[in-house]
């Protein structure tokens, strides 16, 4: 079974080291222009999750939440574009900043906050669901 039908199922795990495999999995079989769109309350692993994948492109700096910058690129093997959407309320917002560019190759871009921007989001953008389940466990689930 593929990573994608394993998060369709829904994958449990009991730290953020195991939240950020299976990111670093998915992130292996993304395609180079994926929208990958993490819903799920604060501390929810979101950035963890993140960081995970960034780790598979060979990604050296620290991933970290871009709250107050709204986005942040990291170079590796490949491009991530990481957005916190929190801030954001709608296209009007992402069309002043331009954040468009972002979403074709040569980037990959995860959007923390996606239902702040879900018009504006591509079609074929992979939502994830990432849940707290206490005491450092985590579900991630793929819609």
């Amino acid at each position: 079974m593929n990573i994608f039908d394993r998060l369709r199922q829904g994958i449990q795990t009991a730290s953020a080291e195991d939240t950020a495999a299976v990111a670093a999995e998915l992130a292996a079989a993304l395609a180079p222009d994926s929208v990958v769109a993490l819903h799920g309350e604060l501390g929810s692993g979101k950035t963890t999750f993140v960081a995970g994948m960034a780790r598979t492109w060979n990604i050296a700096q620290p991933v970290t939440s871009p709250t107050y910058n709204l986005f942040t690129l990291y170079k590796g093997t490949r491009m991530l574009a990481h957005l916190d959407a929190y801030r954001l309320r709608g296209a009007e917002d992402m069309d002043a900043l331009m954040i468009e560019e972002f979403i074709r190759s040569p980037y990959c871009m995860a959007v923390e906050w996606p239902e702040n921007v879900l018009e504006w989001l591509p079609e074929n953008a992979l939502h994830l669901r990432l849940r707290d389940m206490g005491e450092g466990r985590r579900e991630i689930r793929l819609d």
